[in-house]
């Protein structure tokens, strides 16, 4: 991460042409095409689920303990995509912020106070409104619980990404990802509830919960104590040129394997069920262009810098998908219509971010236009 992020303030150095900055920017083979992964992972998945429905339904069934619903090959498989996450964030940075925090401001009041109200609000219009005469009143509730849980958990990895594309500040964008990170421990497991409460959905707490220690706390934890006696004991530089990237492998390998059995388990309904697919896409598109919008417009009315502002956007458009398809397979099962929404939204994701990446480097002018010369620079 550190060969990347000095890569992009190279770039950054003399670029006044905002067009250039997404054509300049290079992802590995995996990133570039990871719309075409995912593709790939569902059509395997899919596959699997249909030609081997008995093997698939087998590992569905393996759990943490009678009726956890903490799938252990998921849970396995998610671990090992968090775990590399949670390595890079370096939670010494949370004090430099405090000099400039008008931008964190806006990303923690998207994420936490507008973005899971207004998914909440857009499934309901679309999903249990809009939508009423093509889908039943109970699967509608399942859709929109997966799509508030999808919603209350704001990305954490590929951030990183994104911000490398719109050359945003690599230690502002992990500052903003580890306080994220931090609120998430007490704030997902009470949104989700009040909300799906809202929503007529029963979800069981101490599931929920569960959940919340098992794909945050422990890797948040194992990622920290690592680093930190890594780092002590070889240095920085060994730890980010040698030690991270034996995990980059690990990280691709564990998320296509995590897809191809999301897909396996949703195989019947993504089959069958085509259309509510296509029907579900609507309001995660809606909500992160609405999310988006606002704060990248935010932003730029506190005169916040671009290289904050436009992460800090695509923080508060994008989703930690894989936090929320575990929580929706634990609350309620792999073959769920939370699990459907929520897997919705993994394909949704990248081709959309994407876009937004793209919009925000078209902007970089109009948006300078709005702050004092030092700080558009």
């Amino acid at each position: 991460m550190k060969n990347r992020i000095d890569l992009g303030e190279a770039q950054h150095s003399g670029r006044e042409d905002s067009r250039q900055h997404c054509s300049s920017k290079r992802m590995n083979s995996f990133e570039r095409y990871l719309s075409l992964w995912v593709l790939m992972c569902m059509a395997v998945g899919i596959l699997l689920g249909k030609l081997v429905p008995g093997v698939v339904a087998t590992l569905s069934r393996l759990e943490f303990g009678q009726g956890s619903q903490v799938n252990i090959p998921i849970a396995v498989l998610i671990w090992m995509m968090i775990y590399p996450m949670m390595l890079k964030i370096d939670f010494g940075g949370l004090a430099g912020v405090t000099k400039r925090p008008k931008g964190l401001m806006v990303t923690l009041i998207v994420n936490w106070v507008v973005k899971p109200f207004s998914m909440a609000f857009f499934a309901w219009v679309f999903i249990q409104y809009f939508f009423s005469a093509w889908i039943d009143p109970e699967t509608a509730k399942d859709y929109t619980a997966g799509l508030i849980i999808l919603a209350a958990a704001p990305c954490t990895a590929m951030v990183f990404v994104w911000s490398y594309l719109t050359d945003g500040d690599p230690a502002y964008t992990l500052v903003q990802v580890a306080v994220n990170d931090l609120i998430m421990l007490v704030a997902f497991a009470p949104i989700v509830m009040f909300l799906c409460g809202v929503a007529d959905v029963v979800v069981p707490s101490k599931v929920l919960v569960t959940s919340v220690v098992v794909f945050i706390v422990i890797p948040l934890a194992a990622g920290w104590l690592t680093r930190t006696g890594l780092l002590k004991a070889f240095g920085s530089d060994w730890f980010e040129q040698r030690f991270l990237p034996r995990f980059h492998p690990v990280t691709v390998v564990a998320l296509l394997l995590t897809l191809v059995l999301i897909f396996a388990f949703q195989a019947e309904n993504l089959t069958t069920k085509w259309f509510a697919v296509l029907l579900l896409v609507v309001p995660i598109l809606v909500q992160v262009y609405f999310n988006s919008t606002l704060t990248y417009l935010l932003m730029r009315t506190f005169k916040v810098p671009h290289n904050v502002a436009s992460p800090g956007a695509l923080i508060g458009a994008s989703n930690f998908f894989e936090l929320a398809v575990a929580v929706a397979i634990t609350l309620f099962g792999p073959g769920s219509g939370a699990a459907l929404a929520c897997v919705v939204g993994v394909l949704v994701e990248v081709p959309v971010m994407l876009s937004v990446c793209n919009v925000c480097n078209r902007s970089r002018v109009w948006y300078g236009k709005a702050l004092p010369p030092a700080e558009s620079r």
